[in-house]
């Protein structure tokens, strides 16, 4: 029981120091604090939303290789995904007062840094469309034509 207080204290301490972090300005934060926040942060995003890796899948699979292949191997995949992206997220959150090797914030650049592990850094990166995973919006044919 003592646990379950600690890490309920622990979540929300977490929480506040996220939160007052994306309330003040990012330009007036030094970077040696919004980079280790960030990554915790993102870790946090990826053990919580990392089941969503199972549309992100099917959607990929299925402009691939069709809707069936979407739901079987896509399924597969996905499932592969979301075990790699919570490891991730729980290496993140353990690690995040520390930079790590081979994680720059770029993927061009090389040594240690606060980077991501895995790249697309976050569940649905910007731009993508997962909501559509068995037709494509153009091969639906419009009724009033």
């Amino acid at each position: 029981m003592k646990f379950g207080k600690f890490l309920m204290i622990a979540m929300i301490a977490v929480t506040a120091v996220v939160c007052s972090n994306s309330v003040s300005a990012a330009e007036n934060e030094p970077a040696w604090f919004t980079r280790p926040v960030e990554k915790l942060g993102r870790g946090v995003a990826n053990v919580a939303f990392g089941v969503l890796e199972l549309p992100m899948q099917w959607t990929i699979v299925s402009r691939e290789d069709g809707g069936i292949a979407g739901l079987t191997y896509g399924t597969l995949k996905g499932v592969g995904h979301v075990i790699a992206r919570v490891c991730v997220g729980v290496v993140e959150i353990v690690t995040f007062p520390f930079p790590l090797p081979d994680c720059p914030e770029y993927p061009d650049d090389a040594g240690w840094g606060y980077g991501p592990i895995i790249r697309p850094a976050w569940v649905v990166p910007v731009g993508s469309d997962w909501n559509s995973f068995v037709y494509d919006d153009e091969s639906i044919v419009n009724p009033n034509l």
